[in-house]
C-alpha cells in the first residue's frame, strides 16, 4: 500500500455500536464534555445581560418598592389634589350640608344682590329647602314671586339640586297678644293696610 492512497477505514462511516442493555449513554453516543456545555451557557447568559444593559460581576441593583411598570392612571398611593382629599374627608364625616349652608350664608349678598339681601335673612337650609325671612309682608310677596329666579341663580352658583325650594316667611315681631301688657286690636303692623 502506498502512502498516496487514503486509508479505506477512514472513508467508511463509523460503525455504530449497538447499545448494550444497561450501558451508560455516554459509551454509546459521543457527547460534548460537560465543562464545554456549561461554559457555552455562561457565555450566552453574559451576552444576554450585556444586551439588557447589565454588567456581569456588578453588585445587584435594588428593586423599587413600588412596581411602576405597566400601570396607567391614578392609583391609591398617588398624590391627590387638595379638593379631592377634602371632598372625601367632608363626605366621610357627613359635613356636606353644613358646608353648603355656610357657603350660602357667606355669599348671601353676592348671590341675591345687595337690595334683596338687605330685606331677607337666611333662616335655614334643610334637605334642599331654603327658608328665608322677609323684613316686611311686601318683601315676602316679592320674594315669593322671585323664587324661580333665585333657584336658577343658586343652581348656577352652588350646583344643581343644592337648593330645590325657597320657603319665604313673613316678618315676625314681638307677640302683642300675650303677656300681662297686651295691645287690644290689630296691634302694630309692618305696612299700612
Amino acid at each position: 500500500m502506498s502512502s498516496d492512497e487514503p486509508d479505506a477505514d477512514a472513508l467508511l462511516p463509523p460503525v455504530r455500536r449497538r447499545p448494550v442493555e444497561g450501558a451508560p449513554l455516554r459509551d454509546v453516543v459521543d457527547l460534548v464534555p460537560e465543562r464545554q456545555v456549561a461554559a457555552a451557557a455562561l457565555n450566552r447568559a453574559k451576552e444576554a445581560a450585556r444586551a439588557k444593559g447589565l454588567r456581569p460581576g456588578d453588585a445587584p441593583r435594588r428593586r423599587p418598592l413600588v412596581d411602576t411598570s405597566g400601570t396607567a392612571g391614578v392609583g391609591p398611593r398617588d398624590p391627590q389634589a387638595v379638593g379631592t382629599s377634602l371632598g372625601a374627608f367632608v363626605g366621610q364625616f357627613g359635613w356636606g350640608a353644613g358646608l353648603v349652608s355656610g357657603t350660602l350664608q357667606h355669599r348671601w349678598t353676592e348671590l341675591l344682590g345687595t337690595e334683596v339681601a338687605e330685606h331677607c335673612a337666611y333662616v335655614s337650609l334643610e334637605a334642599g329647602v331654603l327658608t328665608v325671612q322677609a323684613s316686611s309682608t311686601s318683601w315676602a310677596t316679592h320674594l315669593g314671586w322671585a323664587a324661580p329666579t333665585m333657584l336658577q341663580r343658586f343652581a348656577d352658583e352652588l350646583g344643581e339640586g343644592v337648593v330645590s325650594e325657597v320657603k319665604v316667611l313673613g316678618p315676625s315681631g314681638p307677640g302683642f297678644g300675650r303677656g300681662r301688657k297686651k295691645v287690644q286690636g290689630r296691634g302694630v303692623r309692618d305696612t299700612y293696610g
